[in-house]
Protein backbone atom coordinates (compact mmCIF):
# COMPACT_ATOMS: atom_id res chain seq x y z
CA UNK A 1 0.00 0.00 0.00
CA UNK A 2 1.54 3.61 -0.80
CA UNK A 3 2.75 5.24 1.98
CA UNK A 4 0.28 8.32 2.80
CA UNK A 5 2.39 10.45 4.69
CA UNK A 6 3.43 13.82 3.52
CA UNK A 7 7.57 14.08 2.12
CA UNK A 8 9.14 17.42 2.96
CA UNK A 9 9.55 18.29 -0.52
CA UNK A 10 5.47 17.66 -0.45
CA UNK A 11 5.25 19.93 2.24
CA UNK A 12 7.37 22.59 0.80
CA UNK A 13 5.56 22.76 -2.41
CA UNK A 14 2.21 22.62 -0.86
CA UNK A 15 3.09 25.83 1.36
CA UNK A 16 5.36 27.19 -1.65
CA UNK A 17 1.43 26.96 -3.59
CA UNK A 18 -0.28 28.38 -0.35
CA UNK A 19 1.70 31.20 -0.15
CA UNK A 20 1.25 32.49 -3.69
CA UNK A 21 -2.18 33.23 -2.55
CA UNK A 22 -3.16 36.98 -2.91
CA UNK A 23 -3.85 39.09 0.30
CA UNK A 24 -4.03 43.09 1.52
CA UNK A 25 -1.14 44.78 1.06
CA UNK A 26 0.40 41.65 0.41
CA UNK A 27 0.94 41.44 3.91
CA UNK A 28 0.87 37.34 3.12
CA UNK A 29 -1.25 36.56 6.92
CA UNK A 30 -0.94 32.59 6.93
CA UNK A 31 1.24 30.04 8.21
CA UNK A 32 1.47 26.17 7.64
CA UNK A 33 2.36 23.55 9.64
CA UNK A 34 2.37 19.76 9.11
CA UNK A 35 -0.76 17.57 11.17
CA UNK A 36 0.53 15.21 13.50
CA UNK A 37 -0.19 12.23 11.79
CA UNK A 38 2.25 13.51 8.38
CA UNK A 39 -0.79 13.19 6.24
CA UNK A 40 -2.04 16.53 6.12
CA UNK A 41 -1.44 20.18 6.47
CA UNK A 42 -2.98 22.77 8.55
CA UNK A 43 -3.29 26.84 7.86
CA UNK A 44 -3.34 29.54 10.51
CA UNK A 45 -3.84 33.37 10.23
CA UNK A 46 -0.66 35.07 11.47
CA UNK A 47 -2.39 38.08 12.95
CA UNK A 48 1.07 39.79 13.79
CA UNK A 49 0.53 40.14 10.50
CA UNK A 50 -2.47 42.40 10.54
CA UNK A 51 -3.87 45.27 9.05
CA UNK A 52 -6.11 46.68 11.77
CA UNK A 53 -7.63 49.85 11.27
CA UNK A 54 -8.18 48.80 7.58
CA UNK A 55 -9.26 45.28 8.67
CA UNK A 56 -10.35 45.52 12.37
CA UNK A 57 -12.72 42.38 12.70
CA UNK A 58 -10.39 40.17 10.59
CA UNK A 59 -12.66 39.86 7.87
CA UNK A 60 -9.77 40.44 4.66
CA UNK A 61 -7.18 38.15 6.94
CA UNK A 62 -9.44 35.19 6.42
CA UNK A 63 -10.59 36.08 2.88
CA UNK A 64 -6.55 35.82 2.16
CA UNK A 65 -5.86 32.73 4.06
CA UNK A 66 -9.18 31.28 2.57
CA UNK A 67 -7.10 31.90 -1.06
CA UNK A 68 -4.23 30.04 0.47
CA UNK A 69 -6.71 26.70 1.01
CA UNK A 70 -7.72 26.96 -2.53
CA UNK A 71 -3.72 27.12 -3.78
CA UNK A 72 -2.99 24.00 -1.31
CA UNK A 73 -6.40 22.04 -2.73
CA UNK A 74 -5.42 22.61 -6.35
CA UNK A 75 -1.15 21.79 -5.34
CA UNK A 76 -2.81 18.66 -3.49
CA UNK A 77 -4.48 17.56 -6.32
CA UNK A 78 -1.09 18.07 -8.20
CA UNK A 79 0.41 15.52 -5.53
CA UNK A 80 -2.24 12.97 -6.55
CA UNK A 81 -4.22 13.57 -3.46
CA UNK A 82 -8.08 13.96 -2.79
CA UNK A 83 -8.58 17.00 -0.07
CA UNK A 84 -10.52 16.90 2.09
CA UNK A 85 -11.01 20.38 4.21
CA UNK A 86 -12.23 21.35 7.46
CA UNK A 87 -12.72 24.96 8.50
CA UNK A 88 -12.36 26.13 11.70
CA UNK A 89 -12.12 22.89 13.74
CA UNK A 90 -12.80 23.26 17.30
CA UNK A 91 -10.77 20.47 18.07
CA UNK A 92 -7.24 21.99 17.82
CA UNK A 93 -5.71 24.06 19.98
CA UNK A 94 -4.61 26.58 18.93
CA UNK A 95 -7.40 26.64 16.27
CA UNK A 96 -6.33 26.56 12.78
CA UNK A 97 -8.27 28.28 10.43
CA UNK A 98 -8.71 25.29 7.95
CA UNK A 99 -6.87 21.82 7.53
CA UNK A 100 -6.45 19.75 5.12
CA UNK A 101 -7.05 15.72 5.05
CA UNK A 102 -4.56 14.75 2.27
CA UNK A 103 -4.21 10.92 3.56
CA UNK A 104 -6.68 10.29 0.62
CA UNK A 105 -5.42 9.85 -2.82
CA UNK A 106 -7.27 10.56 -5.91
CA UNK A 107 -8.00 7.75 -8.77
CA UNK A 108 -8.76 10.05 -11.54
CA UNK A 109 -8.61 13.30 -12.43
CA UNK A 110 -11.72 15.04 -13.65
CA UNK A 111 -11.24 15.67 -17.52
CA UNK A 112 -14.10 18.41 -16.93
CA UNK A 113 -12.15 20.41 -14.58
CA UNK A 114 -9.03 22.80 -15.90
CA UNK A 115 -5.52 21.93 -14.63
CA UNK A 116 -5.40 25.34 -12.11
CA UNK A 117 -1.80 24.44 -10.90
CA UNK A 118 -0.04 26.68 -13.74
CA UNK A 119 -2.27 29.65 -13.11
CA UNK A 120 -1.02 29.81 -9.35
CA UNK A 121 2.62 31.11 -10.73
CA UNK A 122 0.81 33.49 -13.17
CA UNK A 123 -1.83 34.81 -11.28
CA UNK A 124 -1.20 38.54 -9.87
CA UNK A 125 -2.84 41.80 -9.99
CA UNK A 126 -2.99 43.71 -12.96
CA UNK A 127 -3.77 48.08 -11.59
CA UNK A 128 -2.78 48.47 -15.30
CA UNK A 129 -5.70 49.97 -17.96
CA UNK A 130 -7.07 47.14 -19.60
CA UNK A 131 -8.65 47.61 -23.05
CA UNK A 132 -12.05 48.06 -24.41
CA UNK A 133 -12.74 44.56 -24.60
CA UNK A 134 -16.04 42.59 -23.03
CA UNK A 135 -15.34 39.31 -21.19
CA UNK A 136 -16.94 36.39 -23.50
CA UNK A 137 -20.35 35.60 -22.11
CA UNK A 138 -18.93 31.38 -21.90
CA UNK A 139 -15.86 32.90 -19.32
CA UNK A 140 -18.47 34.44 -17.66
CA UNK A 141 -20.32 31.70 -16.93
CA UNK A 142 -17.30 29.78 -16.09
CA UNK A 143 -16.13 32.57 -13.15
CA UNK A 144 -19.70 32.36 -11.75
CA UNK A 145 -19.29 28.33 -11.46
CA UNK A 146 -15.65 28.49 -10.13
CA UNK A 147 -17.69 30.83 -7.08
CA UNK A 148 -20.87 28.96 -6.94
CA UNK A 149 -18.99 25.91 -6.35
CA UNK A 150 -17.42 27.48 -3.16
CA UNK A 151 -21.22 28.07 -2.56
CA UNK A 152 -19.94 31.68 -2.98
CA UNK A 153 -22.01 34.25 -5.50
CA UNK A 154 -20.00 35.89 -8.30
CA UNK A 155 -22.17 38.93 -10.08
CA UNK A 156 -20.93 40.48 -12.71
CA UNK A 157 -22.50 43.53 -12.81
CA UNK A 158 -24.35 45.54 -15.80
CA UNK A 159 -23.79 49.03 -16.33
CA UNK A 160 -25.89 50.55 -13.77
CA UNK A 161 -25.07 48.58 -11.06
CA UNK A 162 -21.03 48.77 -11.90
CA UNK A 163 -21.24 53.12 -12.28
CA UNK A 164 -22.95 52.50 -8.68
CA UNK A 165 -20.37 50.37 -7.01
CA UNK A 166 -17.40 52.75 -8.68
CA UNK A 167 -18.86 55.79 -7.02
CA UNK A 168 -18.78 53.91 -4.26
CA UNK A 169 -15.36 52.67 -4.16
CA UNK A 170 -14.56 56.39 -5.36
CA UNK A 171 -16.30 57.53 -2.14
CA UNK A 172 -14.35 54.93 -0.22
CA UNK A 173 -11.14 56.35 -1.39
CA UNK A 174 -11.69 59.73 -0.22
CA UNK A 175 -13.01 59.20 2.85
CA UNK A 176 -9.35 56.72 3.39
CA UNK A 177 -7.43 59.37 1.67
CA UNK A 178 -8.62 61.93 4.84
CA UNK A 179 -7.83 59.51 7.58
CA UNK A 180 -4.21 59.72 8.16
CA UNK A 181 -3.87 56.99 11.07
CA UNK A 182 -5.11 54.52 7.99
CA UNK A 183 -2.81 56.07 5.28
CA UNK A 184 0.36 55.67 8.08
CA UNK A 185 -0.65 51.86 8.08
CA UNK A 186 -0.80 51.64 4.34
CA UNK A 187 2.54 53.52 4.02
CA UNK A 188 4.17 50.37 6.61
CA UNK A 189 3.08 47.90 3.76
CA UNK A 190 5.23 50.16 1.04
CA UNK A 191 8.35 49.32 0.07
CA UNK A 192 11.26 51.22 -1.40
CA UNK A 193 14.00 48.30 -1.16
CA UNK A 194 13.72 44.44 -1.66
CA UNK A 195 11.41 42.68 0.81
CA UNK A 196 9.98 39.68 0.77
CA UNK A 197 6.39 41.14 1.91
CA UNK A 198 4.43 44.57 1.33
CA UNK A 199 3.95 46.74 -2.00
CA UNK A 200 6.95 47.58 -3.98
CA UNK A 201 6.68 50.91 -5.97
CA UNK A 202 6.45 48.97 -9.27
CA UNK A 203 3.28 47.37 -8.24
CA UNK A 204 1.10 50.20 -7.71
CA UNK A 205 0.45 51.79 -11.04
CA UNK A 206 -0.55 55.03 -12.25
CA UNK A 207 -3.94 57.09 -11.39
CA UNK A 208 -7.24 56.97 -14.34
CA UNK A 209 -6.20 60.16 -16.25
CA UNK A 210 -10.22 60.50 -16.31
CA UNK A 211 -10.84 59.33 -12.67
CA UNK A 212 -13.36 56.17 -14.02
CA UNK A 213 -11.53 54.16 -11.92
CA UNK A 214 -11.05 54.33 -8.58
CA UNK A 215 -7.38 52.82 -8.15
CA UNK A 216 -6.22 52.64 -4.50
CA UNK A 217 -4.37 55.80 -4.37
CA UNK A 218 -0.73 54.42 -2.08
CA UNK A 219 1.08 57.04 -0.57
CA UNK A 220 4.09 57.46 0.73
CA UNK A 221 7.67 59.47 -1.29
CA UNK A 222 8.86 56.79 -3.72
CA UNK A 223 12.54 57.50 -4.61
CA UNK A 224 11.04 58.25 -8.57
CA UNK A 225 8.28 60.21 -9.80
CA UNK A 226 5.15 58.94 -9.23
CA UNK A 227 4.01 57.38 -12.65
CA UNK A 228 1.99 59.54 -14.69
CA UNK A 229 -1.79 59.12 -15.10
CA UNK A 230 -3.13 56.97 -18.13
CA UNK A 231 -6.67 56.37 -19.26
CA UNK A 232 -8.09 53.43 -18.31
CA UNK A 233 -11.33 51.78 -20.10
CA UNK A 234 -14.25 53.67 -20.71
CA UNK A 235 -16.73 51.34 -18.49
CA UNK A 236 -15.00 49.28 -16.04
CA UNK A 237 -15.99 45.61 -15.55
CA UNK A 238 -16.86 44.67 -12.45
CA UNK A 239 -17.77 41.72 -10.63
CA UNK A 240 -18.90 41.27 -6.76
CA UNK A 241 -18.40 38.28 -4.62
CA UNK A 242 -21.49 38.09 -2.13
CA UNK A 243 -22.42 35.59 0.81
CA UNK A 244 -25.41 34.22 2.65
CA UNK A 245 -23.76 34.97 5.93
CA UNK A 246 -21.06 36.96 7.33
CA UNK A 247 -19.17 34.67 9.81
CA UNK A 248 -15.72 33.71 9.55
CA UNK A 249 -16.34 30.64 7.79
CA UNK A 250 -18.01 32.55 4.93
CA UNK A 251 -14.68 34.86 4.35
CA UNK A 252 -12.69 31.46 4.31
CA UNK A 253 -15.16 30.16 1.66
CA UNK A 254 -15.24 33.63 0.04
CA UNK A 255 -11.68 33.68 -0.19
CA UNK A 256 -11.57 30.05 -1.70
CA UNK A 257 -13.97 31.24 -4.30
CA UNK A 258 -11.91 34.41 -5.33
CA UNK A 259 -9.03 32.36 -5.64
CA UNK A 260 -10.64 29.60 -8.13
CA UNK A 261 -12.32 32.47 -10.27
CA UNK A 262 -9.05 34.30 -10.23
CA UNK A 263 -7.11 31.13 -11.42
CA UNK A 264 -9.77 30.54 -14.03
CA UNK A 265 -9.64 33.96 -15.53
CA UNK A 266 -5.77 33.67 -15.57
CA UNK A 267 -6.19 30.33 -17.73
CA UNK A 268 -8.11 32.49 -20.04
CA UNK A 269 -5.82 35.18 -20.37
CA UNK A 270 -8.67 37.45 -18.22
CA UNK A 271 -6.55 39.90 -15.74
CA UNK A 272 -8.02 41.10 -12.15
CA UNK A 273 -7.37 43.31 -9.37
CA UNK A 274 -9.28 44.08 -6.44
CA UNK A 275 -10.95 47.22 -5.65
CA UNK A 276 -11.22 46.92 -1.96
CA UNK A 277 -11.87 49.95 -0.52
CA UNK A 278 -15.52 50.03 -0.34
CA UNK A 279 -15.56 46.64 2.03
CA UNK A 280 -13.05 48.95 4.35
CA UNK A 281 -16.06 51.37 5.67
CA UNK A 282 -19.44 49.53 7.23
CA UNK A 283 -21.81 51.56 5.37
CA UNK A 284 -20.22 51.48 1.61
CA UNK A 285 -20.21 48.10 2.01
CA UNK A 286 -24.12 48.09 3.13
CA UNK A 287 -24.31 49.88 0.11
CA UNK A 288 -22.79 47.32 -2.07
CA UNK A 289 -25.11 44.79 -2.08
CA UNK A 290 -28.24 44.92 -4.70
CA UNK A 291 -31.52 45.00 -2.87
CA UNK A 292 -33.06 43.47 -5.51
CA UNK A 293 -31.29 40.35 -5.09
CA UNK A 294 -31.71 39.61 -1.68
CA UNK A 295 -30.09 39.19 1.48
CA UNK A 296 -26.41 38.99 1.40
CA UNK A 297 -23.24 40.18 2.31
CA UNK A 298 -20.42 41.83 -0.42
CA UNK A 299 -17.34 40.50 0.77
CA UNK A 300 -14.98 41.58 -2.31
CA UNK A 301 -14.92 43.54 -5.77
CA UNK A 302 -13.19 42.84 -8.72
CA UNK A 303 -12.42 44.43 -11.52
CA UNK A 304 -11.41 42.30 -14.79
CA UNK A 305 -10.31 42.44 -18.30
CA UNK A 306 -8.05 41.94 -21.03
CA UNK A 307 -4.32 44.13 -20.63
CA UNK A 308 -0.69 43.85 -19.28
CA UNK A 309 -0.19 41.54 -16.55
CA UNK A 310 1.24 43.83 -13.94
CA UNK A 311 4.40 43.74 -12.08
CA UNK A 312 4.66 40.72 -9.70
CA UNK A 313 5.00 41.03 -5.85
CA UNK A 314 7.37 39.80 -3.19
CA UNK A 315 6.60 36.31 -1.34
CA UNK A 316 8.21 34.90 2.00
CA UNK A 317 10.46 32.21 1.92
CA UNK A 318 8.99 28.92 2.88
CA UNK A 319 11.07 28.30 5.78
CA UNK A 320 8.93 31.33 7.05
CA UNK A 321 6.00 30.09 6.67
CA UNK A 322 6.35 25.86 6.86
CA UNK A 323 6.45 24.75 10.42
CA UNK A 324 7.09 21.27 11.93
CA UNK A 325 4.27 19.55 13.58
CA UNK A 326 4.03 19.17 17.65
CA UNK A 327 5.72 21.09 20.56
CA UNK A 328 8.68 22.32 19.06
CA UNK A 329 7.03 24.66 16.81
CA UNK A 330 7.38 28.31 18.98
CA UNK A 331 5.10 30.63 17.04
CA UNK A 332 3.25 33.17 18.85
CA UNK A 333 -0.23 32.82 18.18
CA UNK A 334 -1.69 36.10 19.52
CA UNK A 335 -5.19 36.33 20.18
CA UNK A 336 -5.45 40.37 18.88
CA UNK A 337 -4.17 41.50 15.50
CA UNK A 338 -0.83 43.15 16.23
CA UNK A 339 -0.48 47.18 16.62
CA UNK A 340 0.37 48.65 13.22
CA UNK A 341 4.38 48.97 12.99
CA UNK A 342 7.05 48.49 10.18
CA UNK A 343 8.56 45.03 9.17
CA UNK A 344 12.52 44.34 9.73
CA UNK A 345 12.83 42.64 6.30
CA UNK A 346 12.15 45.83 4.72
CA UNK A 347 11.55 49.88 4.34
CA UNK A 348 8.69 51.53 3.81
CA UNK A 349 8.63 54.68 1.69
CA UNK A 350 10.48 58.09 3.46
CA UNK A 351 11.51 55.80 6.49
CA UNK A 352 14.60 53.71 7.39
CA UNK A 353 13.82 50.24 8.20
CA UNK A 354 14.64 36.01 -1.53
CA UNK A 355 12.64 33.81 -0.88
CA UNK A 356 12.50 30.02 -1.91
CA UNK A 357 9.87 27.23 -2.79
CA UNK A 358 9.06 26.93 -6.16
CA UNK A 359 6.15 28.89 -6.60
CA UNK A 360 7.41 32.05 -8.44
CA UNK A 361 6.48 35.32 -6.49
CA UNK A 362 3.24 36.40 -7.23
CA UNK A 363 0.56 38.18 -5.71
CA UNK A 364 -2.20 40.57 -5.55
Amino acid sequence: MTNASLSPTDLRDLAAAGGAAPSLHNSQPWFFRSTGDGRGIAVYADRTRAVPLTDPDGRAMHISVGAAVFNLRVAAARLGRDPRVTLLPHDADPQPAAVLDLSRFAHTADPRRPDLYPAIARRHSSRLPFANRDVPERVVGELIAAADAEGVVLAVLEEADARRVLNLTAEAERRTAADLARQAETREWLRVEPATDGMPYQVLGPQDHDARVPVRAFTGRPPTPPAPTQRFEALPQVATLTTRFDRPEDWLRAGQAMERAWLVATIHGLRMSVLHQAVEWPDTRANLRDPHTGPGYVQMVLRMGYGPPGAPTPRRPVEETLEPAGPESTRRLPTEPAPVRGRPTARPWGRDGSGSGRAPSRGR
